[in-house]
C-alpha cells in the first residue's frame, strides 16, 4: 500500500459473519470470537466488570481489589515441545491475572476426561500442572472432574480459574491510553503456535521450535515498578499480537502504528510461517505480553524487562496515535504501510 494513502480511508472487506451454527472460528480469539461475545454473551450477562472485557475482571470485595479469571485449555496434542496441557492450564490463567496487574494467589482446576483415557497420561498432566503451580508460587485449592462417554471427547480438557490481589496503586485500563504512548512486546512471537503445529502435523523445520509457555507475573512486577507509567497490558494468546492489539485499539478508541523491523520473530519461526503461509502476528503465544506505557518511562521499563529472563528480548514495537482510531497499521521494512486486521477465521485450531 502506498505511503500517501489516507489512513482514515483504509478498510478491508470482511466475509459474511452470520452463522446459524458454531464454527471453529468462533474459538479463534479473533473477529468471530468478538462477535459471539458482543452479540450473545455480553447482552445476556451484562455488568460493569464484564463490560471491561479484560483478560481478568477486577472487582472489589471486603475492601480488597481482586482479579478473577477463567479459561479452558483444549490443546492437541496434549504434550508438545516446551510444554503440555498441564503447564498451559496453570500459566495461562496466571498470565491473565498478571496482565490485569494482580499478584496471582489461588487456582481452581476442572478436568473433562474422555472414557478410556489412560490414567498414566492423566497423572503425567497433573504432575506437570502441579510443578508449574509450585514454580509460580500459587496453589490449586479446588476443582472438579467429569468423565464423558468414549467418542464424545478428545482425551482431556482442563479449565482453570484464578484469583489474584491487585494493589491499590495499580490502575490499568484502555481508557488510560494516550497518543504517543509506547507499545512494548516482551519477546519473540509465534513460538507456541508453531511448536504445537510442528508435532501435530509431523513437520520438520530444520531447527527445534519450542513453546514459550511461562508464568509472567514476576516479569509484570518489574514492569509495574514505575508508579502510574503502565497504561494497559494484554497477553497475545489466541489470534496473536494482531488480535490483541486490535482489541486494544478498539477499546481505547485510538490507532496503533507498529514498526515491522522492531517486532522480534525467531528466524526458524519466521521461516516456518513463510512455508505455511502464516503471519507471525496472528500466531498464538503463551509466554509473551504487550504493555502500553508512558513514553517517558519506556526506556527504564524496557531496561528492567531485559534484566528479567522472560523479557530479555523485549522491544518497543510501536506507538499509540490519534490517527485512524480503532485500527492497527504496520510500517514495513521498505517504508510502506499496511493494515493489520483482526483475524477472522481459525488458522491453527486447538493450540491452547
Amino acid at each position: 500500500m502506498a505511503k500517501n494513502l489516507d489512513p482514515g480511508k483504509w478498510s478491508c472487506p470482511l466475509p459474511l459473519r452470520s452463522y446459524p451454527n458454531v464454527v471453529l472460528g468462533h474459538g479463534s480469539g479473533g473477529q468471530l470470537t468478538a462477535d459471539l461475545i458482543q452479540q450473545l454473551f455480553l447482552p445476556a450477562f451484562r455488568n460493569s466488570a464484564l463490560e471491561a472485557l479484560g483478560d481478568a475482571a477486577v472487582v472489589a470485595a471486603a475492601g480488597l481489589r481482586l482479579a478473577f479469571s477463567t479459561d479452558a485449555y483444549v490443546v492437541r496434542p496434549l504434550v508438545f515441545p516446551g510444554g503440555s496441557l498441564g503447564e498451559l492450564a496453570v500459566n495461562g490463567t496466571i498470565n491473565d491475572l498478571a496482565v490485569a496487574g494482580a499478584r496471582p494467589l489461588f487456582l481452581s482446576a476442572a478436568f473433562l476426561v474422555e472414557e478410556g483415557f489412560p490414567i498414566e497420561q492423566l497423572a503425567r498432566l497433573v504432575q506437570r500442572m502441579a510443578a508449574a503451580a509450585r514454580e509460580a508460587g500459587v496453589e490449586i485449592v479446588t476443582g472438579d472432574t467429569k468423565v464423558v462417554d468414549k467418542g464424545h471427547g478428545d482425551g482431556c480438557y482442563i479449565t482453570t480459574a484464578g484469583i489474584g490481589l491487585v494493589s491499590e496503586g495499580v490502575q490499568l485500563g484502555p481508557q488510560r491510553i494516550e497518543p504517543g504512548d509506547a507499545v512494548i512486546l516482551s519477546g519473540p512471537i509465534g513460538d507456541h503456535g508453531i511448536a504445537v503445529l510442528s508435532v501435530r502435523e509431523g513437520l520438520e523445520f530444520g531447527a527445534r521450535i519450542e513453546s514459550d509457555t511461562a508464568a509472567l507475573h514476576t516479569l509484570v512486577e518489574t514492569i509495574l515498578e514505575t508508579p502510574g507509567a503502565v497504561r494497559f497490558m494484554r497477553d497475545p494468546t489466541r489470534g496473536g499480537v494482531a488480535a490483541a492489539l486490535n482489541e486494544v485499539a478498539a477499546a481505547a478508541g485510538k490507532g496503533i502504528v507498529l514498526e515491522e523491523e522492531k517486532i522480534p520473530v525467531r528466524a526458524e519461526v519466521e521461516a516456518a510461517c513463510e512455508l505455511l503461509g502464516l503471519d507471525p502476528l496472528t500466531v498464538a503465544n503463551e509466554g509473551k505480553l504487550l504493555a502500553v506505557v508512558d513514553p517517558a518511562a519506556a526506556p527504564a521499563i524496557l531496561e528492567r524487562m531485559r534484566a528479567h529472563p522472560l523479557g530479555r528480548d523485549a522491544q518497543v514495537i510501536g506507538r499509540i496515535t490519534a490517527e485512524h482510531p480503532g485500527a492497527v497499521t504496520l510500517r514495513t521494512s521498505i517504508g510502506a504501510a499496511r493494515v493489520i486486521p483482526m483475524p477472522v477465521g481459525e488458522l491453527l485450531p486447538r493450540i491452547c
